[in-house]
C-alpha cells in the first residue's frame, strides 16, 4: 500500500509543479497600465499606423475612463483624416470631462461645420434646394460658414492642397510667358555685375 502511495505522489510532484509554475507566471503578467498604453499608442502615431494607434487610445479610455487625453487624441487624429462624425463623438466625450477644453471645442466646432459644408455641396448638386426659401437659407448659412472660418478651411484638406496647387500654376505661368517679351539684357561687365549670368539663357 506504501509503495503504491509513494509510485502515486512521485506520479503527482510533476503535475503539480507545472500547474504551480503557470499560476506564478499568470500571477507575474500584470496588465499594462495607463501610461504604457498611451505610450505605445502615441509610438504608433509616430510611425504613422493611425488605426492601431486609435486602438490604443481606446484602450487607454478604457483603462482611465476619467482621463480626457485619450479621447483628445482620438478626436484630433479622426480630424486629421477626415472623419469628421468620429471626431465629434470624441470631441464630445473630451468635454464631458473637460467643458473649458479649447482643442476639444474647436475640433468639435469645425468638423460641424465641414459636415454641414458637405451636405450643402451635395443637396445644391442633387438639386435639392430647388426652392427659393431652401436656397436663400442654404445661402445664409454658407455665408456664415465663410465668415467665421473661411472657405478654404471649410472646404477640407483636399480642397485646400488642390487650390493651393491651381494658385501655384497660376503664378507660375505668367513667368513662362513673359520671359521671351523681355527685350535681351546688356552683356554685364563682370559675374559680380550679374551673379545669374553664369546660369545661361
Amino acid at each position: 500500500m506504501k509503495t503504491l502511495l509513494a509510485a502515486a505522489c512521485r506520479l503527482m510532484l510533476p503535475v503539480v509543479a507545472v500547474l504551480a509554475l503557470g499560476a506564478c507566471s499568470t500571477m507575474s503578467r500584470k496588465p499594462a497600465s495607463y501610461s504604457e498604453v498611451l505610450g505605445q499608442a502615441e509610438s504608433e502615431v509616430a510611425a504613422g499606423r493611425v488605426e492601431s494607434a486609435l486602438i490604443g487610445f481606446n484602450e487607454a479610455a478604457r483603462i482611465d475612463p476619467v482621463n480626457k487625453e485619450p479621447w483628445l487624441r482620438s478626436a484630433q487624429l479622426q480630424f486629421d483624416a477626415g472623419n469628421y462624425g468620429h471626431a465629434i463623438v470624441a470631441a464630445e466625450e473630451v468635454l464631458q470631462r473637460d467643458p473649458a477644453d479649447k482643442v476639444a471645442d474647436s475640433v468639435l466646432t469645425v468638423a460641424g461645420l465641414r459636415i454641414a459644408s458637405q451636405s450643402l455641396q451635395r443637396l445644391q448638386g442633387n438639386g435639392a434646394l430647388a426652392s427659393e426659401s431652401a436656397r436663400a437659407e442654404a445661402e445664409r448659412l454658407a455665408a456664415t460658414m465663410r465668415d467665421t472660418m473661411g472657405e478654404a478651411f471649410l472646404a477640407g484638406p483636399e480642397a485646400s492642397a488642390e487650390k493651393a496647387r491651381a494658385s501655384s500654376r497660376g503664378r507660375a505661368a505668367p513667368r513662362r510667358r513673359a520671359a521671351p517679351k523681355a527685350a535681351p539684357a546688356a552683356k554685364p561687365k563682370s559675374d559680380i555685375d550679374n551673379p545669374f549670368g553664369v546660369l545661361g539663357g
